[in-house]
């Protein structure tokens, strides 16, 4: 049987599928039933402190969209390649009351050999520490915080925060750091010009982990209402981010080194995916737009596909992170081959004008 254990800043995980933070894990009945799907972790629904962050939960909206961009139906059973366009806001429970709730969860999930992960959006970083020393003194194992929600600019003043700049990263992990000793993931925006550098600042500033990249913001008009769909511009994640999200991963563990954990979000719709961010660099990866999708039996089969994808390689999770990206080369490295891009040139009709017209 695979080996499909993987550590992450002194923790054990019994396989790199984590449920990641969403609506699907905004219940304790959505977290058991995460916990029940075979996860190495579940992260909770996010929280602050912030009023409109909560209320924000109440302009939600969702679509799923085909390749062709056009809504398709939300059945649990879409196909492996939509994606999900939405507005999101954070849980409207107070901060002690969905804490209270989630260290019974953890204890739960501790007998399951599973964690749930409590996550924060930044908003006042004064109040983000304070959570943040409760969370600790309470006594859950580990904490993420959000600084790159991908609704940071469009939100409400005060909501949520978008953090794009290193050294703003660097004070805040720093200010986090410390306030507690407990393992600290932070997850990062792929909004910016170079991801890595933010994650190097993270770091530097005291992160055992970090999380790239969250989902981008995109604005999809409507071809038969002629309005925004959603009516704004919305958080957009789909299989076709992978590749975007592999390189930013692939490009980080080469600026930080194969020894600090990566988590990769944004993409994955398989198993198979969990082995190509594995590949990338990544320790663990995150889902969730695949959980809203097709539903928390879509965690179990990918479980599944990764434990059977490594069997048949004769090979661990932890020996399979990196190792295409140890092996990733600039386009200066590569041999001069003059005669491999006229293979892909469409061919000319017979009778068309080759000569220049003007």
């Amino acid at each position: 049987m695979a080996d499909l254990r993987i550590h992450i800043s002194g923790l054990e995980l019994k396989n790199p599928v984590i449920c990641s933070s969403g609506e699907h894990t905004m219940t304790a009945e959505g977290i058991r039933a995460a916990i029940a799907s075979g996860v190495g972790a579940v992260v909770a629904k996010s929280v602050n402190e912030s009023l409109a962050a909560k209320s924000q939960l109440d302009k939600t909206d969702y679509r799923m969209v085909g390749t062709d961009w056009k809504p398709v139906p939300w059945d649990f059973n879409a196909p492996q390649d939509a994606s999900i366009f939405c507005r999101s806001g954070l849980i409207q429970k107070s901060f002690e009351d969905w804490m209270q709730e989630l260290i019974f969860l953890d204890r739960e999930a501790a007998v399951a050999d599973c964690y749930v992960i409590p996550s924060l959006i930044l908003s006042d970083l004064d109040q983000c520490v304070a959570y943040a020393q409760v969370v600790q003194k309470m006594g859950f194992r580990v904490l993420e915080v959000n600084i790159g929600a991908p609704h940071g600019d469009e939100a409400a003043k005060g909501a949520i925060v978008l953090e794009r700049d290193a050294s703003r990263i660097e004070t805040i992990v720093k200010r986090l750091r410390e306030a507690v000793s407990i393992p600290l993931w932070i997850k990062l925006t792929g909004q910016s010009e170079n991801p890595a550098l933010l994650a190097d600042a993270a770091r530097n500033s005291g992160a055992d982990a970090v999380v790239l990249m969250g989902r981008f913001m995109g604005f999809l008009p409507d071809l038969e209402t002629h309005k925004p769909l959603l009516n704004t511009s919305a958080a957009l994640g789909g299989a076709w981010a992978l590749p975007l999200t592999a390189r930013c991963v692939a490009l980080a563990r080469k600026r930080l080194g194969p020894q600090f954990p990566i988590l990769a979000t944004n993409g994955a719709r398989s198993g198979l995916d969990v082995a190509r961010f594995l590949l990338s660099g990544a320790y663990a990866v995150e889902l969730a737009s695949l959980v809203l999708m097709r539903g928390y039996s879509a965690l179990t089969q990918c479980v599944e596909e990764l434990s059977d994808y490594l069997d048949a390689q004769g090979i661990s999770a932890k020996q399979l992170t990196g190792l295409a990206a140890d092996q990733l080369q600039s386009y200066a490295e590569q041999v001069d081959r003059p005669e491999i891009w006229r293979k892909f040139c469409p061919p000319v009709e017979a009778g068309a004008r080759s000569e220049n017209p003007y």
